[in-house]
């Protein structure tokens, strides 16, 4: 390659962060600790005071978020086919049954207008998706929620930056769940987050974190109720600590790189050939990634030999996300090809670019590029 290879991702840590991880380790306390605390005091300032708590994966966030709103076996919750499949697993996970709701094509988020005729009298909650840090409409999620009693968990393991109405997501609405696995837009390695609404939910969290235990004193220990080992570590909370001076300007630089895929993209022949660019949102979203959709059929190579030919000149690429209801596990609970037709073309066809706060605004010129050159090399008609 005649070029440095350009990851689709790449984590931002400063020195001083870094310096701050060697600190943690030096001090011997190196698991959930002040640290922590520290970090979940700036999450909750961020979020405009509301109570949160830190877990160690946005997985762990998702599930007891459900146990929270007390989702268990029997119910049902609404959520999307396109996602991270962890996002139906913890359903399944707390015993209750995914409902799935085929997506927008143009937002690429759950489908608000699909909604309500999914409602039945088991549901219980809904779990929206804000792909690549968009968030769904929440004046009308919020609106449809409350007139059916259903709580909310929002997946927004992407949208931390994000924004609905001038306010930040997390500032509002009911449980809130954020990832800060390497790849988001502000990292602590691993590690999540859950928003709640209030110290009850805050305390019963903390319970759930680490084995419903509730200490009392020097020797007072008491456990009430069944929960797990999903702490976050002091390592891990030093590193988002750092992260959170620079979110608003790691999110105003994925805005400007996107802009760059915008313009680069106009009238070029991959846009000519079909292929789907984001929407284009500048108001509401944090640009957790730049995706596009392969127009496959007016393609002659499927998605694995564009991702290849992109790797080849240089250029790395991600896959967010296949459609859930088509891997094994889910077609054994009965869900079938033809379900969700708009989240299985776009996930069939998504490829996930080069999006990262320290990437170079001239690669994004080199990406496009790229695109537009396999799109006419492997056109299955002439693109004009």
């Amino acid at each position: 390659m005649s070029q440095e290879f350009l990851p689709f991702t790449r984590p931002t840590i400063d020195e001083e962060t870094i310096a701050g991880v060697a600190d943690v380790l030096r001090s011997g306390w190196i698991t959930t600790g002040p640290q922590n605390l520290a970090f979940e005091a700036a999450l909750s300032d961020y979020v405009g005071g509301r109570p949160v708590r830190t877990f160690n994966s946005g997985t762990a966030t998702l599930a007891i978020g459900l146990r929270i709103a007390g989702v268990g076996p029997g119910d049902e919750v609404i959520t999307t086919p396109l996602s991270w499949v962890a996002t139906s697993n913890t359903i399944i996970e707390v015993g209750a049954t995914p409902v799935f709701v085929d997506i927008d094509p143009l937002t690429r988020n759950l489908d608000l207008n699909l909604l309500e005729q999914a409602i039945t009298p088991r549901t219980k909650a809904l779990m929206p998706v804000y792909l690549a840090g968009l968030p769904v409409d929440m004046d009308r999620l919020y609106a449809i929620a409350r007139a059916h009693g259903l709580r909310v968990i929002e997946d927004a393991a992407q949208a931390l930056g994000s924004s609905w109405g001038g306010q930040r997501i997390g500032a509002m609405g009911d449980l809130v769940s954020f990832s800060f696995h390497a790849n988001k837009n502000l990292t602590s390695i691993e590690g999540g987050a859950l928003v709640l609404n209030d110290e009850a939910e805050a305390s019963l969290a903390q319970k759930y974190r680490l084995q419903g235990v509730t200490r009392s004193g020097f020797d007072g220990m008491e456990v009430d109720v069944l929960g797990g080992k999903f702490n976050l570590s002091d390592v891990a909370a030093r590193v988002g600590l750092g992260q959170m001076p620079h979110l608003a300007r790691f999110t105003e630089q994925r805005r400007e790189l996107a802009r760059e895929y915008f313009e680069h993209f106009a009238n070029g022949a991959a846009v000519a050939l079909g292929v789907e660019l984001p929407p284009y949102d500048f108001e509401h979203t944090n640009w957790h990634m730049f995706q596009i959709v392969l127009p496959l059929s007016a393609l002659t190579l499927d998605r694995a030999g564009f991702m290849a030919e992109l790797h080849a000149r240089g250029i790395g690429s991600g896959v967010h996300y296949p459609a859930i209801h088509l891997f094994k596990l889910y077609r054994a609970r009965g869900f079938t090809v033809n379900m969700f037709p708009h989240a299985e073309r776009i996930g069939a066809g998504i490829v996930t670019l080069p999006l990262f706060p320290s990437m170079p605004r001239h690669e994004v010129k080199r990406v496009v590029a790229a695109v537009n050159e396999i799109c006419e090399q492997y056109s299955s008609h002439p693109v004009t």
